[in-house]
């Protein structure tokens, strides 16, 4: 768990002054985006922001429906989730955008296109081994993929193309969801991306 102290979370209750901000998680299917993604959206609230989170997979079903997995649906989608994020951010949501979006063009022109409204924008590589993340395999999908079962699968059948200089890096083959958690929030608030009282809130990682 981490806490933050209730002054704090008091001063952020429907603060109107608050930044917006798009922290966006990429990675394989199955590296734990949208559980990190999950931890963010709980502490942040708890902060009294205002989050949503976009997961790539409800706006496939949502917004994206009739959308293949070739390179150019792909791209569509993950830039309709940076459309919507660049809306909400820049009425001061902090949003969180869970996509593997496997391709760095498109990366960087929804970095691009969320910045030109001068919100901020925090790349998250949620890195896990291929290895390990076959042997996890929580759902089957890799076992489909390499048994040729599952077409345009990123990591197997098709690329992905790391993040080649990620605001930061987590790990999660090594680091606990909690540990990943705080070391995410201890960047966004070391760089100033929240409203300037935020510096204030302290949070720690429970036992480790």
């Amino acid at each position: 768990m981490l806490r933050t102290e209730n002054n704090d979370v008091d001063k952020y209750q429907g603060d109107a002054n608050s930044d917006g901000l798009v922290v966006w998680l990429t990675g394989l299917s199955g590296a734990g985006k949208t559980t990190l993604a999950r931890s963010l959206s709980m502490q942040l609230k708890l902060a009294g922001l205002r989050v949503e989170t976009l997961d790539g997979d409800e706006v496939r079903e949502n917004l994206s429906r009739g959308l293949g997995f070739s390179q150019e649906d792909r791209d569509t989608n993950v830039r309709r989730i940076g459309f919507v994020a660049r809306l909400l951010a820049r009425n001061r949501v902090v949003v969180l955008g869970a996509a593997i979006s496997p391709y760095l063009r498109s990366r960087d022109d929804v970095r691009r296109s969320i910045e030109a409204d001068g919100v901020r924008f925090l790349e998250v590589f949620v890195r896990c081994p291929l290895k390990t993340l076959i042997q996890r395999d929580v759902k089957g999908l890799y076992a489909r993929a390499l048994a040729g079962e599952v077409e345009h699968f990123t990591g197997i059948s098709d690329p992905y193309e790391q993040p080649l200089s990620p605001d930061i890096t987590v790990d999660s083959s090594v680091e606990t969801v909690e540990e990943s958690t705080a070391r995410i929030l201890s960047h966004i608030l070391n760089i100033g991306t929240l409203h300037d009282d935020a510096t204030r809130i302290g949070f720690s990682a429970a036992s480790q």
